[in-house]
């Protein structure tokens, strides 16, 4: 299979680092224009730079109103956009405070509903588009070291499939895709403590944090934010045309359900 985006432009958020980076690559590579989004005007034009003559930058904080109007302002429609933002920070349910659920909401799932709001209108009106939702297996594996983490992916899920029905037969899909443990810059940091106790590779204690808080996974490993940037590529593509709706998982078979 050639997946061929030529001419397609591509908007994917929080793409700097980790899986956001690994799909903007794997939209260039296929022939999309893409913009890459972060908060830091420094970190987004190292990322652009990275990548190609046919990638530019945003920078924008899309955890707020005014970050999402600044955005959509320097981009003003995409055939592909990719709601890539996201947070993670575990702490018990008990001490975890209002502030606490309000940031991960605001930027895990209100981002995404911004920038459907922004962006859907014009792929209907032209008949195709890709719209793509980062959730996470956490959103059905609710974590209990990261219930407001959790709930806010099952809330992604659900945006997802709202939205896919709100586009029915406009030539426009929406799903979500649900990565398990991915070795990310984020989970890195992480796992940073724990890799300095035991002086082993990181790949290693990655695996080790798999087997050991994730034993259902078959995989048993951490995935590589390629592996996850593969799926999201496909599913932007035309290719993929028949799919949506969908809360796709690469998650290395850690969710149990059939």
């Amino acid at each position: 299979m050639h997946i061929d985006l030529t001419g397609k432009s591509a908007l994917v958020t929080g793409s700097t680092e980790g899986i956001g980076l690994a799909v903007a690559r794997g939209l260039a590579e296929a022939g999309a224009a893409v913009i890459v989004n972060g908060r830091t005007a420094a970190k987004v034009g190292a990322a652009a730079a990275s990548l190609g003559s046919n990638v530019r930058g945003v920078a924008a904080d899309l955890g707020t109103p005014e970050g999402h109007a600044a955005l959509v302002d320097a981009v003003r429609a995409a055939d592909i956009v990719v709601s890539n933002l996201g947070i993670f920070q575990p702490a018990d349910f008990f001490d975890t405070d209002d502030a606490t659920w309000d940031r991960h909401w605001q930027i895990n799932v209100m981002a995404g509903v911004r920038l459907a709001r922004a962006y859907l209108p014009a792929m209907e009106a032209n008949g195709w588009g890709r719209f793509l939702l980062l959730s996470s297996e956490s959103a059905f594996n609710i974590p209990v070291e990261m219930i407001h983490y959790g709930v806010s992916k099952t809330a992604d899920v659900a945006l997802a499939r709202g939205l896919a029905k709100r586009m029915a037969g406009t030539g426009v899909t929406v799903n979500s895709v649900l990565p398990g443990p991915t070795l990310s810059e984020g989970v890195e940091a992480m796992l940073e403590e724990e890799r300095a106790r035991s002086g082993w590779p990181i790949a290693e204690v990655a695996a080790d944090f798999v087997t050991t808080h994730r034993p259902s996974s078959i995989l048993r490993r951490a995935a590589t934010v390629e592996e996850v940037a593969s799926m999201i590529v496909y599913l932007a593509s035309p290719q993929a045309s028949a799919t949506t709706g969908a809360a796709i998982r690469v998650d290395g078979g850690v969710m149990e359900t059939l």
